[in-house]
């Protein structure tokens, strides 16, 4: 069973940037360690669906949603089972809550993800 930690999040004035991380332990379903989970993070802000943000490979290729790509970048530290979502230039529609994403294939949607952190309050104002 995969456990996954996020911290980070906080209010930030539009144009700032936070920088969430996600510490992951435990194996998959099908026995997978972190360094070949996929990771990635959904956010969700009040009112509406949960949406994909963005997401990382075991080898390190990288998807993003059209929303934030530019502004934000996703990484990972193999030796520390953490993931990374650098957050910048800010604005008020990113305010929502950010989900840490787990599993052994790739996703963009949530019923595609095996395992979820309990995440991260992100508050972007104008």
């Amino acid at each position: 069973q995969v456990q996954l930690v996020e911290s980070g999040g906080g209010l930030v004035q539009a144009g700032g940037s936070v920088r969430l991380s996600c510490v992951a332990s435990g194996r998959t379903a099908s026995g997978r360690t972190f360094s070949n989970y996929v990771m990635g993070w959904f956010r969700q802000a009040p009112g509406k669906e949960r949406e994909f943000v963005a997401r990382i490979r075991s080898g390190g290729s990288t998807l993003f949603a059209d929303s934030v790509k530019g502004r934000f970048s996703i990484s990972r530290d193999n030796d520390k089972n953490t993931v990374y979502l650098q957050t910048n230039s800010l604005k008020p529609d990113d305010t929502a809550v950010y989900y840490c994403a787990a599993g052994d294939f790739a996703f963009t949607t949530p019923r595609n993800v095996a395992y979820w952190g309990q995440g991260t309050q992100v508050t972007v104002s104008s």
